[in-house]
This record gives C-alpha cells, sequence and structure tokens, in this order.
C-alpha cells in the first residue's frame, strides 16, 4: 500500500485514530482528521496532534471534505454504516480500518485473537508464554498498542501477536493471519450488528484469507464456533472442556492434554495451573495451541501457567468486607461474560449489573440468577430494562450511582457470600471505559474497609 501524496481522511480521535493520524503522515499521506464530538471534549487529542501536518474537521457530524478523499480510515469504534460513508462507499472510495491498513505493512507471522469474551487475557498469555520461551512477540492490536505501531516496532520482534474485534474485521477485507483462534461468540454489540447470525459471520472473518499453510484454532464447545470447521481451507485444532481432540487441547481426568500435528504431546496437571475456571482453561488452552505451534517451549509455558494470574477488572477478588468477598468482573460487559461469572461461584451471590445496553437477551441470566443470586442491584441506562427482565428472579434493588449499589449491596450480603460486579452492559453511560468502572468500584470497597 503506497501512501504517499494520498489524501486521507481519519475518522475518530480516540487512541486509535491518533496513531493513524501519525503512521499516515509518516507514510507521505496529506491527513485530515475528523471526529463529531466537540472540541471542548478533544483537547487532549488536539494537543496529541500539534506540529503534525494534517488539516482538522471536529465538531461536525459529517466532515465537507469527505467526497475529496482519496481512502477514508476509520477507528474500530466508528460504525461503517453513517450514511455518509456508505455514500463513500458507493462511489468507489475506500472505507478501511486500522488493521487493513496496519496489515499492509506487516512483514512477521501473525497470531490473531477474537472471541466475545477472553480475548484479551489469551492474547496477553500468547505474548507472556512466547517470551518465557526466548521468542520475541510484539503484543497488540485491541488491546494496548495500536497495530499502526506496532508497524515500526517489527525489527525487534518475531512475531505479532494481536486482539482483533469484530468492528476491526469489518473493516480489513484483506487482512491474513497465519494463525487465529477464535475462542467463543455470544450476544454482544447488537446495537451494532442486526442479529447473532450478522455478528458470528463478522467475528468468521478473522479466518477470511486463510489458506492450507495456515492455522484456526476453534472452541468444540461453542456451536457457532465448531461449526466454521467445514468452511475454512486452513488446518483447524479445536479445544475442548470435555472431549479428546485429535489434534488440539483437552481436559481429562486431573490434567490438560495437548497433542500437535508435528507429534508434540504434553499432559499438564491442572493442580499447577494457577487460573482453574473453566472459561480460563478455555483460554489457556488456545493460547498453548497458538504459543506451541510458533515453537514455543511445554516446560516454559507450564512454569508461565503456573504463576499468571489473569488481567485487572476480570473476574479479580478486591477484599473480604465482615466475612463477604468483593470480585471485580467490570470487563463482563455481555451477558455471556455474565453468565460464566455467576456459574463461577458455588455461594450465594449479590449481583451489581446495568450501564448501557447493548442489544443483548437477558434471557440467558435468568436460570442463573434465580439458582445463585440472592440480591440484584441494578444501575445505569440499562437499569429498568434488566429489571423487567429478571423480575421474580431474585429481590431487585435500583441505584443511582456505583457506590451506592456497592453500598446496598454490602447490606444484602451474608458473611460467606460473594459480591460481584459484573455488568453485562458497557460503561459508557457512566464511565470512560470498563476499567474506569472498576476503579470506581473498587474504590468503593475500600471506603467500605475503612468506613
Amino acid at each position: 500500500m503506497d501512501l504517499t501524496g494520498k489524501k486521507a481522511l481519519v475518522v475518530g480521535l480516540g487512541k486509535t485514530g491518533l496513531a493513524l493520524c501519525r503512521f499516515l503522515t509518516a507514510q507521505g499521506a496529506s491527513v485530515t482528521a475528523t471526529d463529531s464530538s466537540p472540541a471542548g471534549s478533544l483537547t487532549a487529542a488536539l494537543e496529541a496532534l500539534q506540529g503534525l501536518p494534517l488539516t482538522l474537521e471536529v465538531g461536525v457530524p459529517e466532515p465537507a471534505t469527505w467526497p475529496e478523499q482519496d481512502l477514508i480510515v476509520l477507528s474500530p469504534g466508528v460504525a461503517p454504516e453513517l450514511p455518509w460513508l456508505q455514500e463513500a462507499a458507493k462511489r468507489g472510495t475506500p472505507v478501511l480500518g486500522d488493521l487493513e491498513v496496519a496489515s499492509h505493512f506487516f512483514r512477521l507471522p501473525v497470531l490473531a485473537i477474537s472471541g466475545t469474551n477472553g480475548k484479551t487475557t489469551t492474547t496477553t498469555l500468547v505474548g507472556e508464554l512466547l517470551r518465557a520461551s526466548g521468542r520475541h512477540p510484539l503484543v497488540g492490536g485491541n488491546i494496548g498498542t495500536p497495530l499502526v505501531e506496532m508497524v515500526a516496532a517489527q525489527n525487534q520482534a518475531d512475531s505479532l501477536v494481536v486482539e482483533i474485534s469484530s468492528f476491526q474485521l469489518d473493516t480489513a477485507p484483506s487482512f491474513h493471519a497465519q494463525a487465529a483462534a477464535l475462542l467463543n461468540v455470544s450476544a454482544d454489540h447488537l446495537d451494532r450488528y442486526p442479529d447473532l447470525q450478522a455478528y458470528a459471520r463478522s467475528k468468521a472473518g478473522l479466518f477470511r484469507n486463510q489458506t492450507p499453510a495456515d492455522l484456526a484454532i476453534l472452541n468444540a464447545d461453542d456451536p457457532l464456533v465448531a461449526g466454521l470447521a467445514p468452511t475454512l481451507p486452513s488446518r483447524v485444532y479445536f479445544f475442548s472442556q470435555h472431549n479428546p481432540q485429535i489434534c488440539g487441547a483437552w481436559l481429562a481426568g486431573d490434567s490438560l492434554h495437548i497433542r500437535l500435528a508435528s507429534g508434540l504431546a504434553a499432559a499438564l496437571p491442572v493442580k499447577d495451573i494457577k487460573l482453574t475456571a473453566g472459561h480460563d482453561l478455555e483460554n489457556i488452552m488456545a493460547a498453548l495451541l497458538l504459543a506451541l505451534e510458533m515453537g514455543a517451549d511445554i516446560d516454559a509455558c507450564a512454569q508461565v501457567l503456573n504463576r499468571f494470574g489473569g488481567l485487572p477488572h476480570r473476574l479479580e477478588w478486591v477484599a473480604e468486607v465482615a466475612g463477604v468477598d468483593f470480585y471485580d468482573d467490570s470487563k463482563g460487559t455481555n451477558v455471556g461474560a455474565v453468565v460464566r461469572a455467576l456459574e463461577y461461584f458455588d455461594r450465594p451471590i449479590v449481583l451489581i449489573a446495568g450501564g448501557r445496553d447493548k442489544g443483548g437477551d437477558y434471557a440467558p441470566l435468568v436460570p442463573l440468577v434465580r439458582q445463585k443470586v440472592r440480591q440484584l442491584v441494578l444501575l445505569g441506562e440499562a437499569k429498568e430494562a434488566m429489571a423487567a427482565a429478571l423480575h421474580g428472579q431474585a429481590p431487585i434493588r435500583l441505584a443511582a450511582d456505583l457506590p451506592e449499589a456497592v453500598r446496598l449491596a454490602a447490606a444484602a450480603a451474608r458473611p460467606g457470600d460473594v459480591v460481584l460486579l459484573s455488568p453485562a452492559c458497557s460503561s459508557f453511560d457512566m464511565f470512560h471505559d470498563y476499567a474506569e468502572r472498576g476503579r470506581v468500584f473498587q474504590q468503593a470497597v475500600k471506603e467500605l474497609r475503612h468506613g
């Protein structure tokens, strides 16, 4: 992709948008940057762009210069269905995402991870497994380092380990991963996709350009994922919590088993693995398959699994207060994640949930709430909808904000119970992101301890 002299419009000035502005100008493009947010809310972004030779169009829903552009590059959160972007595409202007642009400059093998839940943990773990084996991966994408920033660092690495969202796949028609893992697919982002099937098709784009020389890693226990296997040209490894695999990973007895086409076979005692929840073991199996296929050492991997404790805001234990354990699962932004969180505990739960509705169906929560939840504490824009969907399954209290929700949950809990923040919703009605929501929760718990 030769960008020299091309007129490029960058849409969205978040972290990825800023990285795109820097990358495209460095490649010789004539860049215009736009964001529909008011200029007053973009102070930090505009300061970051100072000194770059570009034009700004901010605070407008539709930039006036879009018909003049040679290409339009979207940040992941920008919907390509916007009318002016649809019109640009009809006129023949390429409307691409950061993944598409970056992938034209990748020179190293790409290991890609996607899924509704668990992709950040799995991506991080693949990087840890490879580093422990003496390899030099670059880790980024939808996690941490923007994809275009990884391009310049390739000389110091031997592989690219990237977390990929469905939004990124939607605008990356030529992206090619030499090895890719799809962890699971459950209802999410249905405020953006018309139905679950459309969302699943988006996720399947992870394998769009694979060849027989490439590797696809699929969850055998997820019908939407496993059903892709006959359609893929690539080699397939499965992972499963229940059934042995010809090539792949599975649980049997007290061990996690691995078998690769190369002949490598191993059994790792589960007791020697720090994360042992069912969803954690799925992530671990996928990560092992990716890392071992890239030449990781099984003994080094075992040492990593013995100490790897997961990431913040993902079923993270915060504190015990008056005999009650408080857990931060702020990253549980969809119903499937909350189902997994509720399944993890074998004692009564006071569940704090709610936020900005993503169009999902709360019905899968009903049996677990009825069985496990002592009380629901709901907040945010979705609280009324969640209360209606879960009416009669557990007592419900509504909270004005997260600190109040923590206080109400603490009052309802009994010694031995769990207070769990697992929202099933995005955070954007009240917070900048899920991490800020998690920090506010943890601070409220600390105030309980010292109150």
